[in-house]
């Protein structure tokens, strides 16, 4: 048998016994169920929140236009409605078919609401009141005050912008941060589950069946080839999803061109990210024979993931061009989870994602020849911890 089909039936089997599993598919429906219920959430409150009704009578009806021009000037939606009478419109208030009610002069208004008022539709009010008095003010010194209003108008503060302010900047750092969790999450998942499968093979000693017949190279190619293939069914199903109903919710509404980038781009990055990080927490795991010490040969290693994760939601997220994190994102290590990150961003250069890829698969090949030689010399020795100096000897 050829080694590419024997390391192919290594990885077909892992692949077999890790989505068959009930763990597999009973976390892989609860985090849809997650995503799902937040993006039905999101619009839900959208909806909720996307405008405030405002009722207005008696001669505070003349001031339901200025009011909802100024709102919109702020951001805020409102709609108005005439109500007949002051008691009509505080029963609607208190009964939550209004938001509030207006009554009073146009230059003393007087706003009712059930609780707090919205701040919004507050500070949209007080100009107008002010607006108001403003008016009457100048009537009465003799001047007219749309004249004076189309003075005012015209007088504004000439702005030259060096970088246009990017309108999809808030979207685009959600997609970042959605990929670089989503990242961070399955490359410590599926890591730690190759390097428990080193551990439980080791310690039932099906290890040794399994290397009577085959190396102990391939036996660690197909595993990791495995489990990364199941990992990646997984990542494209979750991840698909949770990118379509956050589109239908409209909560995203980007390019189709810039989320398909940044999708190929996360889905390369899954793949290298996996197999560099599975290869060290399996070489790693062959050095220990008990469950109860994997963790202490794992947690060095995900420490080294958590670096990049913290980097990109706290720099990038504050600062997407941050010298730290394109410095960083070449690194191999950092980039699986910093370069998708600066890429949905937009900041991240062409040759910048060329050359973390090529560093990545340079480390790679190291990493491979390096954990396979750790593999081979560890996975047969059980009882006490392999020093690693020890398996990194030639046999």
């Amino acid at each position: 048998m050829s080694p590419a089909r024997t390391v192919w039936l290594v990885a077909r089997r892992e692949v077999n016994t890790r989505i068959r599993t009930r763990s597999f598919l009973l976390s892989t429906a609860a985090i849809l169920v997650i995503l799902i219920g937040y993006a039905g959430l999101m619009f839900f409150i959208g909806q909720q929140s996307g405008s405030t009704k405002i009722g207005f009578t008696g001669q505070a009806t003349a001031v339901a236009t200025p009011l909802r021009s100024t709102a919109a000037r702020l951001g805020t939606t409102v709609e108005s409605s005439r109500i007949p009478d002051r008691a009509t419109g505080e029963r609607l208030v208190a009964d939550g078919e209004l938001d509030g009610l207006v009554t009073g002069a146009p230059d003393a208004l007087h706003l009712v609401v059930r609780g707090e008022p919205d701040s919004a539709v507050r500070t949209a009010l007080d100009e107008v009141v002010r607006q108001q008095a403003l008016d009457a003010q100048l009537a009465m010194a003799g001047l007219e005050p749309a004249d004076v209003h189309q003075v005012l108008a015209g007088a504004h503060v000439d702005v030259r912008t060096l970088e246009p302010a990017d309108p999809q900047r808030d979207q685009r750092l959600g997609v970042a941060v959605g990929a670089g969790m989503l990242l961070y999450f399955f490359l410590i998942m599926f890591g730690q589950a190759v390097a428990q499968g080193v551990v439980e093979e080791k310690t039932s000693r099906v290890v040794e069946i399994l290397l009577s017949t085959i190396r102990p190279a391939q036996l660690l190619a197909g595993k990791v080839l495995g489990i990364g293939l199941a990992g990646l069914a997984q990542f494209v199903l979750i991840g698909g999803i949770g990118l379509a109903a956050a589109m239908g919710s409209g909560v995203l509404a980007l390019p189709s061109t810039a989320l398909a980038g940044t999708l190929v781009w996360t889905l390369v990055w899954f793949l290298l990210g996996f197999y560099l990080y599975a290869t060290v927490l399996a070489a790693a795991a062959s050095l220990v024979s008990r469950q109860e010490d994997l963790q202490s040969v794992v947690s060095p290693v995900i420490m080294v993931l958590v670096v990049p994760f913290l980097v990109g939601v706290t720099v990038l997220a504050q600062d997407p061009e941050s010298r730290l994190g394109a410095a960083l994102s070449l690194v191999p290590g950092f980039s699986p989870v910093l370069m998708p990150m600066r890429t949905a961003l937009g900041v991240a250069e062409p040759w910048e994602c060329v050359v973390s890829v090529l560093l990545g698969v340079a480390a790679l090949l190291v990493l491979l020849r390096l954990g396979g030689r750790i593999y081979a010399n560890a996975v047969l020795r059980t009882g006490a911890r392999v020093k690693l100096t020890e398996a990194l000897r030639r046999t």
